[in-house]
């Protein structure tokens, strides 16, 4: 079953995802990340401590986990969708 994720995400991160340079996500593997998820991104300024306005969904096409990642982490391959 596909499941939605709020996550919080950095302006610097968001705008990169936005314009095509940032194809995927490290992640802390304490959700059940799973291929076929929507990642619902939600920019958060780190600065005021606060939600902005924007956000975006992405889609995870391939998670990369295990001896190739730091432990507990996760390396998803992300498309961003329509939204």
């Amino acid at each position: 079953m596909t499941q939605t994720h709020e996550l919080k995400i950095w302006p610097e991160y968001y705008n990169a995802i936005l314009d095509g340079r940032k194809k995927f996500e490290l992640r802390k593997a304490d959700r059940n990340f799973k291929v076929g998820d929507y990642i619902h991104l939600k920019e958060w300024e780190p600065l005021n401590e606060k939600y902005t306005e924007r956000e975006a969904l992405v889609r995870i096409t391939y998670i990369l986990e295990g001896q190739h990642v730091i432990p507990g982490y996760c390396l998803m391959s992300i498309e961003l969708e329509d939204y």
